[in-house]
């Protein structure tokens, strides 16, 4: 197959080299060629990523002030790109030599698909596989095609698989850099899902990593997902949404909204979200007897462990 076509890959980067040098060998060791990477520094100190990067005279090396997110240097190194086909990558992720020519084979063939993607090996801290895939669902025609009402609240895109046409990315501006750094790429590909479709690749072409300076499920940040969901989908009503398809999808992120609830402070945040997406949430039977539930959960959770506490005191002082 002809390279014709230029891939635009951004890295993003923060404190992390050894990681930094094995992405940047598995992008830099794929068959398909004409490739241009860019890697952004998220302000890391030191020249050491700007060194790795020096071993690759064809890699674009840039460094900002400090975000604390990938958010912005996602976009800055897209606005440096000038790839028709471009794709994002973390820092700690790894990619199959045939990735990139698989992938742009499948846009060519399939014009009115703006992406392509698909699921992930998983592998540890060390490079060692878990034997996990991630991003498969049981059915997996779910991911596949016009994804955008079945999508929003039920899953999201694997970061380190999509190949996406750039005139999707620039029609949705980039990624937001108005909502908190958590769940930022599920906002960006919900965004695109509503204007494109997908084509799912049930072939896993990249390793996904899972260690413990990864950004974490449980940051705080994560509970409020929902309602950066619902903020979209309700800009989306004045570029399309039906009324009808925005009262099912507000359901679907209320319903994943009550699942956050697992403390007295992550019920009081759900709570205000939910009031937020829908101020009589609770009159629907479903949703006001899941709430029922959760707070039930949370009450008895909470007097378990009062009780185990007090057992452990009066243990000590009989000793």
């Amino acid at each position: 197959m002809e390279n014709s076509e230029l891939v635009s890959v951004i890295i993003t980067t923060y404190r992390r080299p050894r990681y930094l040098k094995e992405t940047l060998e598995s992008v830099m060791g794929q068959t398909y060629r004409n490739i241009e990477v860019i890697v952004v520094d998220d302000g890391t100190p030191g020249d050491e990523n700007y060194l790795i990067c020096r071993q690759w005279p064809a890699i674009r090396y840039l460094k900002i002030s400090n975000t604390g997110s990938p958010i912005v240097p996602r976009n800055v190194g897209f606005k440096q790109s000038k790839g028709l086909f471009v794709a994002f990558l973390d820092d700690d992720d790894i990619w199959m030599p045939e990735k990139i020519m698989t992938q742009v084979q499948i846009l060519k063939q399939n014009p009115d698909f703006g992406l392509v993607h698909g699921s992930c090996y998983v592998i540890d801290g060390e490079g060692e596989s878990t034997g996990e895939v991630v991003g498969r669902l049981k059915n997996r025609s779910e991911k596949h095609g016009q994804v955008f009402d079945r999508m929003v609240g039920r899953f999201t895109v694997m970061m380190p698989t999509p190949l996406i046409r750039r005139e999707w990315v620039e029609l949705v501006g980039g990624f937001n850099e108005n909502i908190p750094a958590a769940g930022e790429d599920m906002e960006f590909f919900c965004h695109l899902a509503f204007y494109t479709p997908f084509f799912y690749l049930d072939q896993p072409l990249a390793f996904y990593r899972i260690h413990g300076s990864g950004i974490s499920v449980k940051n705080p940040l994560y509970v409020s997902l929902p309602l950066v969901l619902f903020r979209l989908v309700k800009k989306l009503r004045r570029h399309g949404l039906s009324i009808h398809r925005f009262r099912i999808i507000r359901k679907q992120l209320l319903v994943w909204q009550i699942e956050k609830i697992h403390d007295f402070g992550s019920l009081g945040t759900v709570l205000a979200n939910c009031l937020l997406m829908s101020p009589c949430f609770f009159m629907n039977p479903v949703l006001g007897l899941s709430m029922v539930k959760k707070i039930i959960m949370v009450v008895l959770n909470r007097i378990s462990n009062n009780c185990t506490e007090r057992g452990r005191v009066e243990t000590r002082m009989a000793v």
